[in-house]
């Protein structure tokens, strides 16, 4: 059965950095997309940023220039860094692989982490 736990969450001030980071375990054949969405209290939840397996990148309008997705393919790890993180930026921050493992090829996600950005 493969997992992914996110890490990296907390309480920041406004203009502050986080590092957010999936790791994913079990038997995994291969991993495509990886991603991040968010969900903010009474929102529906939104696409972040995505990376492709040949490592092409795409991102929210909101956070064009302030976050940056990277993927770990040897660690089957995505990470988000955020900077120049606004109120705004408050949600749960999910990881959502698109991969193949004995299940076959499907979409999974994490717990999510809570992200904070408060004075």
């Amino acid at each position: 059965q493969v997992q992914l736990v996110e890490s990296g969450g907390g309480l920041v001030q406004p203009g502050g950095s986080l590092r957010l980071s999936c790791a994913a375990s079990g038997t995994i054949f291969n991993i495509y997309a990886m991603a991040w969405f968010r969900r903010a209290p009474g929102q529906q939840r939104e696409l972040v940023a995505a990376i492709t397996s040949g490592g092409s990148t795409n991102y929210a309008d909101s956070v064009k220039g302030r976050f940056t997705i990277s993927r770990d393919n040897a660690k089957n790890m995505v990470y988000l860094q955020m900077n120049s993180l606004k109120p705004e930026d408050t949600a749960v921050y999910y990881c959502n692989l698109d991969l193949r493992d004995y299940y076959g090829r499907g979409s999974r996600w994490g717990q999510g982490t809570q992200v904070t950005v408060s004075s």
